[in-house]
């Protein structure tokens, strides 16, 4: 089986096949933050699934060119930055920084590129401008462009929305300016009292002004692959379903009409992060950011496990029930992990290590079956719930695996890094210096005298002495293991 994908434009699940034969890159790219306040965890159930699908293409072999954008100027950049008496940048800054810093706490592969639109203006200018000398664009009487949705009989294709059914009042039709048509949206936007005060204005042949939020990115994803790829049509664009109108649809039409090629071959759309019923949002004041978790100590592991329990199209409903018995499962494989990893001397290949419980061979075919459904789950979709229901029961079958005796460590934790290089799931590390080590192994050398000698007063002394050192220790029939909680 190879990966298959829902594709929003055919609204089926399609194998997907790169436009290029390789070794061309797979070119992917993704809708990323407003930096005008903080992302919430909400923005990066979104950001998560695209770095399962990134993460994924990968481990299936494709060379993949990631391109996520910033947007940092728009309507609402604009207003929180002269809310704050601020210039544009210097606003948005601190917000671009946080957002790589919640990238690096929830481990998010990073993109290649992160075109920010400001530093894209050039490339939105001369995209511009195809469009006007194609006849699919026009200045306004206010001095602004807008695309003419009349010439661009395929646009609602992507929505299935018929462009009799779009109303004024929808978002693609909200800005007050002297339009052709209440249907056209803006390309282009006249300079603003506002614009100028906060430093979001520039000039262009057509009039000063700034680009609209559509523009910005259908010019940095075809000048991104145009430099990467020498292409004009994307392998894959995934965001929210909350994008895919107007925004997602505005991209296909201005970029179409422009290079009369397909923008994208797949469209691949996350569902929302729900609280209690309600799209987490920052209009109904119900969200969290990345960094709220972080401070308050959650293993980011944890969240993304949490994620992958849900498929990327069905609503996830965030509670801390569901948060902590991810946390739970984080620590259950982490413990399977390091066992593999403690008793890997045993071997690595099937049929070694012997003992009760069937031998290396027994834990191979274990770790081999993992290893295809994970493979058949991702394919299906990217899903990952079902990927994470084989994950845990090889925790649990190759545990058994291990009280019997069991070999072949080495190769099922090979097998595991190359599933964790997707999921990434984990617990995060925390490192023992090499004299805790040494003393670790002194404690517990002096613990297992002890034992033996029937001293179990001085026994449980040792091990709260370990305790209280951060260190949980486990007797199982293959020796004492520990490991720093």
């Amino acid at each position: 089986m190879t990966l298959a994908l829902y594709n929003t434009l055919t609204r089926r699940v399609e194998p997907f096949t790169p436009l290029a034969a390789p070794p061309a890159r797979v070119t992917l790219y993704t809708c990323g933050p407003t930096v005008w306040n903080y992302a919430h965890i909400g923005n990066f159930r979104t950001f998560l699934f695209e770095d399962l699908l990134r993460r994924y293409l990968a481990y299936s072999g494709y060379d993949v060119f990631h391109i996520m954008n910033l947007t940092d100027v728009d309507d609402r950049t604009i207003k929180a930055a002269a809310a704050a008496g601020k210039r544009l940048d210097e606003h948005t800054a601190p917000f671009v920084q946080a957002f790589f810093e919640d990238r690096d706490y929830l481990r998010i592969a990073p993109a290649h590129v992160y075109p920010r639109a400001t530093q894209s203006v050039p490339a939105m200018v001369r995209l511009v401008e195809r469009l006007l000398e194609r006849g699919i664009a026009y200045k306004g009487d206010d001095g602004s462009i807008y695309f003419a949705i009349a010439k661009f009989p395929t646009y609602g294709r992507l929505s299935r929305l018929e462009t009799r059914e779009l109303k004024v009042g929808a978002r693609v039709a909200s800005d007050e300016y002297a339009k052709d048509d209440p249907r056209d949206f803006a390309l282009w936007k006249k300079a603003e009292p506002i614009d100028e005060q906060v430093g979001a204005a520039w000039d262009a042949p057509f009039g000063r002004g700034r680009p609209g939020w559509h523009l910005e990115c259908s010019a940095m994803s075809l000048e991104q692959i145009g430099k990467c790829c020498h292409a004009e049509t994307l392998d894959i664009h995934a965001g929210g379903v909350d994008l895919i109108f107007p925004h997602h649809e505005d991209e296909i039409a201005q970029s179409e009409a422009a290079t009369s090629k397909p923008f994208a071959r797949f469209w691949v759309h996350g569902e929302f992060l729900n609280v209690r019923g309600t799209k987490m949002s920052k209009r109904f004041g119900n969200f969290l950011t990345a960094r709220d978790l972080r401070d308050q100590g959650v293993d980011a592991a944890a969240v993304r496990l949490l994620f992958w329990q849900t498929h990327y199209r069905k609503a996830l409903d965030f509670t801390d029930d569901a948060l902590a018995a991810a946390g739970a499962g984080v620590k259950r494989l982490g413990e399977f992990y390091e066992r593999l990893g403690r008793d890997g001397g045993r071997g690595t290949g099937d049929g070694d290590g012997g003992g009760a419980g069937g031998g290396g061979g027994r834990l191979a075919d274990l770790a081999a079956k993992f290893e295809a459904d994970f493979r058949a789950a991702l394919d299906d979709d990217l899903n990952a719930p079902r990927a994470c229901a084989a994950l845990f029961e090889f925790v649990h079958n190759g545990n058994a695996a291990l009280d019997g005796g069991a070999g072949g460590t080495a190769a099922a934790r090979a097998v595991l890094d190359r599933a964790m290089s997707v999921l990434d799931i984990l617990p995060s590390a925390k490192a023992a210096d090499p004299a805790l080590e040494r003393w670790i192994g002194e404690r517990l050398a002096a613990r297992d005298k002890a034992r033996k000698s029937k001293d179990f007063k001085e026994a449980d002394r040792v091990r709260a002495e370990l305790a209280a050192k951060g260190v949980e220790i486990e007797d199982t029939p293959s020796g004492t293991k520990w490991r720093l909680v």
